[in-house]
């Protein structure tokens, strides 16, 4: 049984999804030989700052376009959602085979137009779940550059390519060095994600209370108000389940951002006009991309960059990178939302209180 018609949401996604930059062959072929360079380099700089170690092997950022982009999310998006599948699958007697079928195309449309509308504006990405690989083994991840949206930006902002290109390289590469350098870390996101899927309420009626939720946040974002669809459909048991994936994702993201600015200036020259104009664009764009954005959470993604990037700026200071490194400890040492806000909370808790036992693997 299909939750969501994945080959129409590929279709769909790649149909809606607007071109690219108008840019040669030779410059295009430039660019990704570029990022791909640029993206073992960034590694280099990231592993020694965060002083993170990791037995993974370097590897250069696989380089798409935006319909590449579209597939790829596409597969992981299965992945992530198969233990849902498979409950489903398991009451697939309790629901007519044409609500099925009718639902999973209408899901389908909907996942493409949402990553047709993400792929125009997405820089790269770690990509934490994938298929199994020919042999069947499980990938233990992917960095992905989307080289149009990359390119775009550069030109649109009028920045030096090459320090704009390294710069969001050092972004992206801090997650790799995360996930991979702190092994239990990815297994805590699935697991998480996992549980809140399974948190879901399956039932008719409280489908269509989530329903009408979602068409209120609708009308809301329209209005100009602060209405999503992520807070609307969400059962209470989910919200606490996102809360700590709010939580943990505030902090690798924040980390993301204070280490390619921390690393910066020593290897990007143009690194504080590169911020100040691509700022100044995270809070632009026209009244329906604010409202999109809103309505998707994405506004809230932007704020999780801010609070985690003070987060660990407030903790380094105070603690040195070694003491922030504790927090890669185990998932007792990640900081819960409010410790996010009140740094001094979470160095009281981890660092001026007796260790907490670590976790298999654990890089500190």
């Amino acid at each position: 049984m299909q939750v969501i018609d994945w080959d129409l949401a590929v279709t769909t996604g790649t149909r809606l999804v607007r071109p690219g930059p108008q840019v040669s062959r030779e410059e295009a072929r430039q660019a990704v030989v570029e990022l791909r360079q640029l993206s073992r380099e960034a590694e280099g700089h990231v592993r020694e700052f965060t002083r993170i170690d990791t037995e993974t092997a370097p590897e250069p950022a696989t380089i798409v376009d935006r319909p590449g982009w579209i597939k790829a999310n596409v597969e992981g998006f299965r992945v992530v959602l198969e233990p849902l599948t498979q409950r489903m699958a398991a009451r697939r007697d309790q629901t007519p085979a044409i609500v099925s079928a009718v639902g999973s195309r209408v899901t389908g449309i909907e996942v493409g137009a949402v990553l047709a509308f993400l792929a125009s504006r997405v820089l790269g990405q770690y990509e934490l779940f994938l298929p199994p690989d020919p042999t069947g083994q499980a990938a233990t991840g992917r960095l992905t550059l989307v080289a149009p949206n990359i390119v775009h930006v550069e030109q649109e902002l009028n920045v030096n390519p090459r320090d704009f290109r390294l710069w969001v390289c050092l972004h992206e590469e801090t997650h790799r060095v995360q996930f991979t350098g702190v092994p239990w870390l990815r297994e805590y996101v699935r697991s998480q994600m996992t549980e809140f899927l399974l948190a879901s309420d399956m039932d008719l009626s409280t489908l269509l209370e989530r329903l009408r939720s979602a068409a209120d946040a609708v009308a809301d974002a329209v209005r100009g108000g602060e209405g999503n669809l992520i807070d609307a459909i969400q059962t209470p048991e989910q919200k606490k389940i996102l809360d700590r994936l709010t939580a943990v994702m505030t902090l690798v993201e924040g980390h993301g951002d204070y280490v390619m600015d921390a690393v910066g200036p020593s290897v990007v020259p143009s690194v504080a006009d590169i911020r100040a104009k691509f700022h100044h664009r995270r809070e632009g764009g026209s009244n329906l991309d604010r409202m999109v954005r809103r309505l998707l959470g994405l506004d809230l993604k932007m704020k999780q960059y801010a609070e985690g990037s003070t987060f660990v700026r407030t903790v380094v200071d105070r603690v040195g990178m070694d003491g922030f490194n504790k927090v890669w400890t185990s998932p007792e040492t990640l900081p819960t939302q409010q410790e996010i806000s009140r740094p001094e909370q979470w160095i009281a808790r981890v660092i001026d209180t007796p260790a907490l036992p670590e976790a298999d693997g654990a890089t500190g």
